[in-house]
């Protein structure tokens, strides 16, 4: 038999607490009562007891306090909550005191009692099984069920006590990681009725992943292999709002490509698809997104390529505000799923412009081609109709179409590519004025500071001289 003490300053709990329950038949022995944490702890130092209920507001000693002392000076002994609506918040604090479970007083009736003191039970005992196998070494202790639930914060501010709420954490198995924590689901429950548990306010501030094929897997390894791979596979096989699920052999073999490590390839990867070929049509379109799911580059790599769209082509494809809006919601994809409804954004506006302008898909495309072209040449001798050549365009034509696209003439649009490259020079280097009006295409100085003083207010070393710090 199990031996409790239940432990409130109100006798009518106590005593009501201890009538409701049939506690014998479930294998529980009540071997004291008291009102107060120091009777709690001088009944225990007497009596031979094993498990806990106590009250969390008590006076002179509070519940928190009580456990803190027990743990210390009994670590034996389990310890469950009893709690109101209200005190929900000192469950936090009590499960990083290693409480095994709680009960809300206000909510225990007659119809529910033994199972709650059945659930504890059983928690109590799986508590007691793992204290002994971890006495005897870790490593051989198996899973104690098929398929568990893993539990990772999105949000600092996410607290595992508000998972205690969910009854698959309640009836189950909770074991604690330093973030998060996994539940081994020894008793199953139909996946809709899973996926209703898991409501949305609890998946903003929760990753929640299902993973499952795991009977006969050692404990510890699961553990390492949720560390090392699980971050990975959800990124690409998971979708915001919705419960992941993954097999484990699945999860063991989702380690990072190769590119995630080679700064060199994934620079490569992004610069070869700032083209936006694939956003006029299917089969560049699938490309894009097979060489992606292939490579599987990091988050980082991957706001840095949407970055770099948002940058690139604000005031050609897109406009200042969508640019804005863009930027924005790239920022707010956590996988890959995410990513892709993103690039389709891209990809409509994009096209949305194309119509705007009435152009062609070809013409469209050789525009996208001279402004990339431009970027990379922009400092070098360079006019229009080298830019026309390039591109396979009638100067005439491609000057016409150009202003339409870039919203400026081709002159204009060159020009601020050499000055903003030419800002960024005078605030990252102490390169002479000279030095840098002949880097970004400019051979005449005081052409190339009064053009700057036009356009932006100040000369050049002026402009220097505010924009670096003392």
């Amino acid at each position: 038999m199990i031996k409790a003490i239940i432990v409130d300053d109100e006798k009518l709990v106590r005593k009501g607490l201890i009538s409701m329950i049939n506690w014998s038949a479930l294998g529980i022995a009540i071997v004291g009562e008291a009102a107060d944490g120091p009777s709690a702890l001088k009944l225990i130092r007497s009596t031979p007891v094993d498990l806990l209920f106590t009250d969390i507001t008590m006076p002179g000693m509070s519940g928190l306090e009580l456990i803190r002392q027990t743990r210390l000076q009994f670590p034996h002994v389990r310890t469950v909550v009893l709690t109101c609506h209200h005190e929900f918040d000192y469950i936090q604090e009590a499960l990083r005191l290693g409480v095994i479970d709680y009960i809300v007083k206000t909510l225990l009736e007659m119809e529910n009692a033994d199972d709650t003191i059945a659930r504890i039970i059983e928690r109590y005992r799986w508590e007691e099984a793992m204290r002994a196998s971890s006495s005897n070494g870790s490593a051989g202790r198996l899973m104690p069920a098929s398929s568990a639930l893993v539990f990772r914060p999105l949000l600092p501010e996410s607290e595992k006590s508000e998972l205690f709420a969910l009854s698959p954490v309640r009836n189950n198995p909770f074991i604690e990681w330093e973030e998060g924590g996994m539940v081994p689901l020894v008793h199953t429950m139909p996946s809709d009725g899973l996926v209703r548990e898991l409501t949305r306010a609890i998946r903003e501030r929760w990753e929640i992943t299902l993973i499952t094929d795991l009977q006969n897997v050692p404990l510890e390894e699961v553990k390492e292999t949720v560390r090392l791979h699980l971050e990975n596979a959800l990124y690409y096989h998971s979708r915001s709002g919705t419960l992941a699920q993954l097999a484990y052999g699945k999860l063991i073999h989702s380690s990072p490509s190769r590119s995630r490590n080679d700064p060199a390839l994934e620079e490569e990867w992004l610069n070869r698809h700032q083209d936006l070929r694939w956003a006029f049509g299917t089969e560049d379109w699938n490309r894009l997104i097979s060489e992606v799911e292939e490579r599987r580059p990091g988050a980082d790599r991957l706001l840095a390529f949407g970055e770099a769209l948002c940058r690139d082509w604000k005031g050609s494809l897109f406009s200042q505000a969508e640019a804005e809006h863009l930027l924005e919601a790239s920022r707010s994809c956590r996988n890959w799923h995410d990513w892709t409804v993103w690039l389709r954004r891209i990809a409509d506006l994009a096209k949305r412009r194309m119509l705007d302008l009435a152009l062609s898909k070809e013409v469209i495309l050789c525009l996208i081609r001279a402004m990339i072209y431009m970027r990379l040449h922009a400092y070098d001798k360079m006019n229009q109709a080298d830019v026309a050549d390039h591109v396979n365009m009638s100067r005439s034509y491609f000057s016409q179409c150009f202003s339409r696209f870039a919203g400026q003439p081709f002159k204009d649009v060159l020009r601020m590519m050499r000055m903003e490259r030419a800002k960024a020079y005078l605030l990252d280097s102490n390169t002479p004025v000279y030095e840098i009006a002949m880097s970004v295409g400019f051979e005449d100085d005081k052409y190339f500071s009064k053009l700057f003083r036009d356009m932006f207010g100040k000369y050049p070393t002026q402009f220097r001289m505010d924009g670096k710090p003392f």
